[in-house]
């Protein structure tokens, strides 16, 4: 079964303005699925970097690739060849002389920093970023949400056939991450020291950061931590909310806070099998403000910004999305069908002033709990964040 993704349109778009695309996001999350559906129909080259055959095709890279200057070339893993980048800047301005210049390149990486810093170098001007998160709440309305929730985003853990076969699915993927993949970025890490390391970012899920906590808790120095946090967060894995710093005369926080951002790999490393489970487990409120945080942000237009706000006197907003015509939104999350707002959150808004006022709970009705206050459906503000201008 095959889910169509929102993102198709805005890749079709990138493909008709820009020479070169590339398209992020964790392993096993789609990627080459969209690349291929959105190059289908046109005449394309498909190349994987993991594959010995692929990789002997670029021995010459030049040469091979020019040879094929009349169609999509698509690269896979792209970020397993760094050299290949320069190669690439010299025929995307050959080809634009010819008057070709678009749709050239779509480039598929699993590690944002490491590919944007490769590619930034030597492709300014010439490449469109996009970021494929795992599935969503838009895109998966044939499946019930707290499926979503339970079972995570990734394609073959949301569609098993049954909760176990999830999970089973959900650690091998770990596993194959942390035994595998983690060493072809160049990082060499004990895979049980970074699995202990990710189980404890789980069961501090949604907390702020205190990373001389962690390292003494891993028994490791203090960078050797932020190393393998920043690894994480490359890997599109982990996300580190920031705080909303502004000057209010009050002390603010500022510390970002941090996510596993799958709930269903962050269930797996919490070892949660089903929804009772998750319904009876310390950390069901920070999973769901997790699943809250990702789905928004999945569907918020190019040139958001987020983070949240908190100070040391209590006034704290969950979630702020600045558009990007300067409007600011605050949304507060609460897993409860007749949600109550605290002080806090009036404090902070007070604070901020943001145009608009959201609180998102589990139901699905929407009703105005002030009259500046919306309480809204995860999908219902998903679409509204979609579609607002």
């Amino acid at each position: 079964m095959i889910i169509p993704r929102l993102l198709t349109a805005e890749l079709t778009a990138a493909l008709a303005h820009s020479p070169a695309v590339a398209l992020l996001g964790p392993r096993q999350v789609g990627k080459t699925t969209l690349a291929q559906q959105v190059g289908g129909s046109q005449g394309v080259i498909y190349l994987d970097l993991e594959s010995d055959l692929d990789r002997a095709k670029l021995a010459s890279p030049e040469l091979y690739l020019s040879s094929h200057a009349d169609k999509l070339v698509i690269i896979d893993e792209v970020h397993r060849a760094p050299g290949l980048f320069p190669v690439l800047r010299g025929l995307i301005d050959r080809n634009r002389r010819a008057g070709r210049s678009s749709g050239q390149y779509l480039l598929l990486g699993s590690a944002s920093l490491d590919l944007l810093h490769q590619a930034g170098e030597t492709l300014a001007g010439r490449i469109r970023y996009l970021e494929l998160s795992p599935l969503q709440i838009l895109e998966t309305t044939q499946q019930p949400d707290d499926a979503l929730w339970l079972r995570g985003g990734f394609p073959d853990s949301l569609l098993a056939p049954s909760n176990a076969r999830s999970l089973k699915w959900r650690l091998d993927f770990i596993l194959s991450y942390l035994e595998r993949d983690i060493a072809q970025f160049g990082r060499r890490i004990a895979a049980e020291t970074l699995r202990r390391f990710w189980t404890m970012l789980a069961h501090h899920q949604g907390g702020l950061l205190n990373i001389t906590q962690l390292a003494r808790n891993l028994d490791v120095e203090r960078k050797t931590a932020a190393a393998y946090l920043d690894l994480l967060v490359d890997l599109l894995l982990v996300r580190r909310l920031t705080p909303w710093l502004v000057n209010v005369g009050k002390r603010l926080v500022r510390s970002p806070k941090v996510y596993v951002r799958d709930t269903g790999i962050l269930h797996a490393l919490l070892n949660i099998v089903d929804r009772e489970t998750l319904l009876a487990h310390p950390v069901v409120g920070q999973s769901w403000e997790s699943f809250v945080i990702e789905n928004l942000l999945a569907n918020a237009p190019m040139g958001s910004d987020a983070g949240f706000y908190r100070s040391s006197s209590g006034a704290e907003i969950d979630l702020l999305i600045v558009r990007p015509g300067g409007a600011l939104w605050a949304v507060e999350i609460k897993r409860s069908l007749s949600p109550k707002l605290e002080r806090g959150f009036h404090s902070a808004c007070a604070d901020l002033k943001p145009a608009r006022k959201f609180v998102v709970y589990p139901g699905s009705e929407t009703w105005c709990m002030a009259e500046d206050i919306e309480v809204i459906s995860l999908s219902g503000l998903a679409t509204l964040i979609r579609g607002a201008e």
